[in-house]
C-alpha cells in the first residue's frame, strides 16, 4: 500500500507499506518537494512492484504534495498574469492563438466574472496571494462598525382576527 508523509522541511515521502513475516513495514520510496514524472518513475522503481504511479499520485495528493504545473499551462499563466497587467498582444499573435486554441468568435461558456477576477493573480506566488489576504484582513479590522441604536425596536403586533 502506497501512502506519502509531509516533513517538517516542506518536503515529502512517498513510502510503502507491506506485511513481513515480523510485522508491518515501510519502505521509502522517494523524498520530494514536488511531485514530478521523474520522482514518479524512481518511486515505481523502487516499489516492491505492487505500487502504480496512479496510487503514488494519489497518495502525494491527498497529503497536500505539490506538483508543476504542465509547461503549456505555465505560460497560459505568465501570459495572462501579463493581460491582467493591461499588455496586449499583436493582431498577428492574437488570431495565431485563438487558431490554435480552437476558438471562433463566440465560446460556448464565457468565463465567470470569479474567474475574470483571479485572472489576475494566476501567476503570483503564495506568499504574494497570502501577503494580499493578510492586508485585506487588516482592512476588514479598520472598516468602522456600522452604527447601531441602543434602542430595540420590535415590530408592530397586529390584532389576531379569526
Amino acid at each position: 500500500m502506497a501512502y506519502a508523509v509531509p516533513r517538517a522541511d516542506e518536503r515529502f515521502e512517498l513510502r510503502e507499506s507491506a506485511w513481513t513475516p515480523k510485522g508491518p513495514r515501510s519502505k521509502t520510496l522517494a523524498t520530494f518537494k514536488q511531485l514530478t514524472p521523474e520522482v514518479i518513475s524512481h518511486a515505481v522503481t523502487r516499489s516492491d512492484g505492487v505500487t502504480t504511479r496512479s496510487e503514488l499520485v494519489a497518495a502525494a495528493k491527498r497529503a497536500g504534495a505539490s506538483m508543476p504545473r504542465p509547461p503549456a499551462d505555465e505560460s497560459a499563466v505568465r501570459l495572462i498574469g501579463f493581460l491582467a497587467q493591461g499588455e496586449s498582444l499583436s493582431p498577428a499573435i492574437e488570431r495565431l492563438l485563438r487558431d490554435r486554441l480552437g476558438h471562433t468568435d463566440h465560446q460556448e461558456r464565457p468565463p465567470t466574472d470569479s474567474e475574470r477576477a483571479a485572472a489576475a493573480w494566476l501567476g503570483r506566488s503564495l506568499a504574494e496571494r497570502g501577503e494580499a489576504l493578510r492586508e485585506l484582513l487588516l482592512l476588514a479590522d479598520r472598516l468602522p462598525s456600522p452604527m447601531r441604536s441602543d434602542r430595540l425596536e420590535f415590530p408592530p403586533v397586529g390584532t389576531a382576527t379569526s
